[in-house]
């Protein structure tokens, strides 16, 4: 019999329908305490106690410092008022084919869905904004709790306070890669050819496409073209930025992908959502991402957080850089005022070009080829 988790261990990542996205990736959702109810079908007594009492204290959900998340199994429930949206604060997961339940235990492996009566193991799992399990409230018939888990939210402390002690995300912070007259050079490099959309990659339909989408990400790149100008740019990470990467993370690093400036301005509120950058077929290669500032005095916003490890900012000085896991959630916040000028290249190695090549058949049309050259290339 599949169970619950328990306090300590971490929540299954996964993509599922939700009242307000298609395809919403809930590791994305890192940064907040999370309430989730799994509902099983919201006409049940246990659940409708459950839904009552979220809406009765809408004033706890507010996507700053906690989210619900319904979770049914019931097709029905997508008509229901009872799991309408409320934003900010209140989604649901539509999870019919009962994936979410049977990672979360709420079901076991072997369930089908419409075969017979599903037992349906209904309670409530509250999250860190880490995404690790805090406490689990099986439902009960007398629907005392909905108040036991509601009195726990209430009692929660600032996100920043979750740990008891002050997190640091796990990223290298290092002056000096750059010196003053290249980083002129290259903001030079960016306002004389100019940039464009950048956007982003997501897989659609099994292949990875480019997207657009102001909401989520707005930024002007200009891709570098000037073989002199790269050759200097990757001179300096490969003499002064590889080796102190290999010494903090033990990872040698080979190959580097990119050689754009990019540029976030306040005009057109410059800002990248929530996001990790491995998670398409495109960009599974890549291991570490760069952000070297060329200005770092010239705008005021702008700078890096990841949302697992609290509301903590991060700007590396002019010349300096930034690095960290692909993997890890990470936001830039929009700039409010200038221009913030970097340089963004990633870094992997020689297993990951071969993922990267292997993954060619997967992109699409907009996105380029890749066939790995020598070592060092782009």
């Amino acid at each position: 019999m599949a169970m619950p988790l328990r306090p300590g261990d971490a929540a299954p990542w996964f993509k599922a329908a939700s009242s307000q996205n298609p395809n919403f990736a809930f590791d994305t959702v890192a940064g907040r305490y999370v309430l989730l109810a799994f509902l099983g079908t919201a006409s049940a007594g246990p659940a409708r106690a459950a839904l009552a009492a979220v809406r009765a204290n809408r004033g706890l959900f507010d996507d700053s410092k906690v989210a619900f998340f319904g979770v049914t199994a019931d097709p029905r429930d997508r008509d229901s008022p009872d799991c309408a949206a409320l934003i900010p604060g209140i989604r649901f997961f539509w999870d019919t084919d009962l994936a979410i339940a049977k990672a979360y235990g709420a079901v076991d492996a072997d369930a089908v869905p419409g075969q017979g009566p599903l037992a349906y193991r209904g309670h409530w799992l509250l999250l860190d904004p880490s995404l690790r399990a805090v406490a689990t409230v099986a439902f009960d018939e007398a629907g005392r709790h909905a108040e036991l888990v509601l009195d726990l939210v209430r009692r929660l402390p600032e996100v920043d306070a979750h740990a008891g002690v002050p997190l640091f995300a796990p990223v290298l912070v290092m002056p000096r890669i750059f010196e003053p007259e290249l980083c002129r050079r290259l903001i030079g490099y960016y306002e004389a050819h100019g940039g464009q959309d950048s956007g982003f990659m997501r897989d659609v339909g099994g292949r990875t496409v480019g997207v657009v989408d102001y909401s989520h990400k707005r930024r002007m790149d200009c891709a570098i073209e000037d073989d002199e100008l790269r050759r200097a740019a990757r001179e300096r990470i490969e003499r002064r930025l590889v080796p102190e990467i290999r010494k903090a993370f033990q990872f040698k690093v080979t190959r580097m992908e990119r050689y754009i400036v990019c540029c976030y301005e306040a005009e057109t509120g410059g800002h990248f959502n929530a996001h990790r950058d491995d998670t398409t077929f495109g960009t599974a290669h890549r291991r570490f991402a760069v952000t070297i500032n060329l200005d770092a005095d010239a705008y005021e916003g702008g700078d890096l957080s990841f949302p697992e490890f609290g509301t903590r900012r991060y700007r590396a000085p002019t010349g300096g850089a930034v690095v960290f896991s692909c993997s890890l959630l990470h936001k830039v916040w929009p700039v409010t005022k200038g221009k913030r000028y970097a340089f963004l290249p990633f870094l992997y190695d020689e297993a990951a070009a071969r993922i990267r090549e292997q993954n060619n058949a997967r992109l699409g049309e907009n996105v380029g080829a890749y066939r790995a050259g020598a070592v060092g290339e782009a």
